[in-house]
């Protein structure tokens, strides 16, 4: 997938102002701060710049979790880190963590910030380790088609390096490209636009260098496939820097695709469209982006009435591709698709694919939204679909509620529901709650994933234990294996904190 968009700052982007600016900000959570002696400042300085700001400790301290975007609009963040630590490299990283772990002093890592459910927020204060430094290609097998990247490199940057001095590309396009870093992909296990395609971004790495609790650094992985037990790679991506800090990756690259063929549909009922998608992936065909979206986003998206828009893009060698539309066209059409011979729709996606202007108006005019991304066998999709909507729609205040399906696989797909609503001004954080307990619980019940992409952070965590039964008491174990003192962006996955209950919900 081309783009002519300019390159991003490769910075962090602020969601959206804190009114009366940001040295002001207040705190949302009541959690008890940890608090940095002199002495351990000291110590931090000697392994990155170290700052104080009150600002620039407001600004580090949040991400773009909506929730907290409706707080900054009142003057205030979830939490305020004691210090901003930004180590040169990952050994400063693992040095700072071992000061950290020393003096029992909470660490979250973070770089762009872009997560949506709170995942960087340094919800017990302690010490906000920006990997921002961490930047920049290191090498590139062009005969295995393997890039070692640092892990706080923008995403956009990365892309367009990979590309113009190597023509490759990993495929990995979140809609948060340019606000989002390497390092938060692998965090948080998310995906691209192109999943369908090239996977998410677990199918993509083969290896990484780990910063854990102590100040040991680990090196994971590394080869095409392998037996030597249990995946240390895969044990960290998702992890959330609650497991240790990545600092560095190693990831499959393509040959930068030749061609592209572009094709739209429309289906008479959202079940349809699932249904030929489902079709198309049972039958072998992954084009890189396969979206059905139903008739509120359709029509709010493409200016389609009553129908329920499908757009498919593919990327890659003529010959695979052509083979993939084909079978695109077959299966759409024998489950009564309509297939559109102008298409404007794949144009228009792609031209607004990465936009979220909508989202700091829509939360300025008073409305709280947000999104739930999950995934469901195809056997349960058309009843997760119709029965969340329902569920959310009961919520009092809400005023919409739609769904895109947005990745898809042989077994199933995800689907991604937005809502929004026009609570009290003092009753949005129980508004927000309601809607995420009605939705998430009747995904669950219905067997569909907590998340697809986005991941947990703050705000998931309280499903954790719902979600994996006795097996968050093995993933309790292994927190406390590798972060014995819990310092490691406690408050998150779910984990058990020594520094107190995490204020979230309320």
């Amino acid at each position: 997938m081309t783009t002519s968009e300019p390159l991003g700052p490769a910075a962090p982007t602020a969601p959206i102002a804190i009114a009366g600016g940001a040295a002001n900000a207040t705190n949302h959570l009541s959690t008890t701060a940890v608090e940095l002696s002199d002495a351990v400042l000291e110590r931090l300085a000697a392994h990155g710049s170290v700052t104080v700001d009150a600002g620039e400790l407001a600004e580090a301290s949040r991400d773009w979790w909506p929730l907290a975007m409706t707080w900054a609009v009142d003057g205030q963040i979830p939490a305020r880190a004691g210090a901003v630590v930004k180590p040169a490299d990952l050994n400063g990283v693992a040095q700072t963590l071992a000061i950290c772990n020393d003096a029992n002093i909470p660490a979250t890592a973070a770089a762009g910030r872009s997560g949506v459910c709170g995942g960087s927020i340094p919800v017990f204060g302690g010490v906000l380790v920006d990997l921002t430094n961490l930047t920049g290609i290191r090498s590139v097998d062009a005969q295995s088609n393997v890039v070692d990247v640092a892990a706080g490199t923008f995403g956009d940057h990365f892309e367009d390096e990979l590309r113009t001095k190597h023509g490759l590309t990993v495929g990995h396009w979140p809609q948060s490209m340019a606000l989002s870093t390497v390092g938060g992909w692998l965090a948080c296990r998310g995906a691209g636009q192109l999943s369908t395609r090239y996977g998410k971004i677990e199918d993509m790495v083969i290896g990484m260098d780990v910063a854990l609790a102590d100040g040991r650094i680990i090196t994971t992985g590394g080869n095409p496939r392998a037996a030597a037990g249990p995946d240390l790679t895969q044990l960290f991506v998702g992890s959330e820097g609650t497991l240790g800090v990545i600092g560095q990756a190693r990831l499959r690259a393509h040959p930068v695709p030749p061609a592209e063929l572009r094709a739209t549909f429309s289906f008479a009922s959202f079940e349809t469209g699932l249904d030929a998608c489902r079709r198309i992936l049972q039958r072998g065909a992954t084009p890189a982006v396969l979206r059905l979206y139903d008739a509120i986003e359709s029509k709010r998206n493409f200016e389609l009435e009553d129908r329920h828009a499908l757009v498919v893009i593919d990327e890659g060698d003529p010959a695979i591709i052509g083979a993939v539309m084909a079978i695109v066209d077959e299966e759409c059409q024998a489950t009564d698709g309509v297939r559109n011979e102008d298409v404007a729709m794949a144009e228009q996606w792609l031209g607004h694919r990465n936009n979220v202007d909508a989202l700091e108006s829509l939360i300025t005019a008073g409305f709280v939204v947000d999104t739930m991304e999950i995934t469901g066998p195809w056997s349960a999709l058309d009843r997760i679909y119709a029965d969340t909507l329902a569920a959310i729609r009961a919520v009092e205040s809400v005023r919409s509620v739609s769904a895109h399906q947005s990745h898809a696989y042989p077994d199933g797909a995800c689907l991604y529901f937005t809502f929004g609503g026009d609570p009290d001004a003092g009753d949005k954080d129980r508004f927000y709650q309601q809607v995420w307990d009605a939705g998430t619980r009747c995904i669950l019940e219905r067997h569909g994933s907590l998340s697809h992409h986005h991941g947990v952070g703050l705000n998931r965590s309280r499903f954790m234990a719902e979600t994996h039964g006795d097996g968050q008491d093995v993933l309790q174990q292994l927190k406390d294996t590798l972060d014995p003192n819990g310092i490691l962006n406690p408050g998150k996955l779910g984990f058990t904190s020594p520094h107190g209950p995490v204020g979230w919900p309320t």
